[in-house]
């Protein structure tokens, strides 16, 4: 795809493309010339080649190698830095690419069969857009002439295409909104998928003396361990007592002050649980032992097991449904679409 006025999916690398996989935005990118990276694991075909030959025709239209290969190159655009496509997920994403491109080939015939129009302000303003992303009027020549053949009207088609598609899909999304009514009655409906689990919120200081060390190791280690208490307990807030842990804590969490955000109840030693319920938000527990280990914390919050409030989750959970319903919608349009249509794969 050419990819003027692109839609992309948000998930479609992460779930190697597949076609029902993720929520579609507009995503608005100059296209460039292809020309992956020489060592790339999945070698690409020659320039010419890519030009010719045929990956699949939809109705009559045929789409090529070139095309399946600027799709494979958008699905992951970190390509060239890692070498190209990985070899263990190229026919994945090769047929997640090919879905794609068959489908906004469909979804562009839908659109010219309905006579969906682009105004002229529209198309002037899309072609603006476009060239504003070249720097000289040479780097914009030599997009022309490899991609257009050296052709303005070529370009305007393509643009023209490709809002084609935008326009459709749009209307897609505007079909899958979903209301605040509509999500709090899933909401109600669903009790059990807003339970919130009790967490501690704290931040740690840990001595770590090494295994096996002997006697004098430990008495040196409880020394260290008492000393990091006492400083502890002359901080005064999340930030000082972080800068403290980052200066003498031997735990992985030292690096970011300690913190070791919101911890669920079960995944704590029963003896820093038991610490933690005595205390207020903003105290420093007294030094535990862990086997061998000390370990000291500041609780910063406590927050009881029960249900998130509709406010605090109403803004993803809309979102959420948003993306499982335009899911459906599409799905439901590319079944439509290739039923009636003759597809054939070369």
């Amino acid at each position: 795809m050419w990819g003027i006025m692109k839609y992309q999916l948000s998930t479609a690398a992460l779930l190697l493309v597949a076609l029902s996989a993720g929520f579609a935005q507009v995503a608005s990118h100059a296209p460039t010339v292809f020309t992956p990276d020489a060592n790339a694991s999945v070698a690409a075909p020659s320039q010419e080649l890519q030009a010719t030959r045929v990956v699949a025709r939809v109705n009559g239209a045929v789409l090529t190698e070139r095309d399946l290969m600027r799709e494979l190159y958008t699905i992951f655009p970190y390509a060239n830095q890692h070498n190209g496509i990985p070899k263990s997920m190229e026919p994945e994403m090769r047929k997640g690419a090919l879905d794609m491109i068959i489908f906004e080939e469909l979804v562009y015939q839908d659109a010219e069969h309905r006579k969906v129009t682009i105004s002229a302000e529209r198309m002037k303003r899309a072609e603006a857009e476009f060239r504003k992303r070249f720097a000289t009027q040479d780097e914009f020549d030599k997009v022309l002439k490899a991609e257009c053949n050296g052709s303005l009207e070529v370009m305007r088609q393509k643009i023209r295409r490709s809002l084609l598609i935008e326009a459709m899909l749009k209307d897609l999304q505007d079909r899958a909104k979903v209301s605040q009514v509509e999500a709090r009655a899933y909401y109600d409906k669903n009790p059990e998928k807003f339970k919130r689990p009790e967490t501690f919120s704290i931040q740690t200081i840990s001595i770590l003396p090494p295994e096996n060390g002997g006697a004098e190791v430990q008495k040196e280690a409880r020394r260290r361990a008492d000393d990091a208490l006492r400083q502890a307990r002359a901080t005064k807030s999340y930030e000082e007592f972080g800068l403290l842990a980052e200066k003498v804590s031997e735990d992985d969490w030292h690096v970011n002050m300690g913190d070791r955000k919101a911890v669920e109840r079960d995944k704590l030693p029963p003896e820093v649980v038991k610490a933690a319920l005595a205390m207020k938000p903003g105290q420093v527990s007294d030094l535990i032992q862990l086997g061998g280990n000390y370990t000291l914390f500041r609780l910063n919050a406590h927050t009881p097991a029960g249900k998130i409030g509709f406010e605090e989750v109403k803004d993803k959970l809309r979102q959420e449904m948003e993306r499982a319903k335009y899911e459906k919608v599409r799905a439901g349009l590319y079944k439509r679409l290739r039923q009636n249509a003759k597809v054939e794969l070369s």
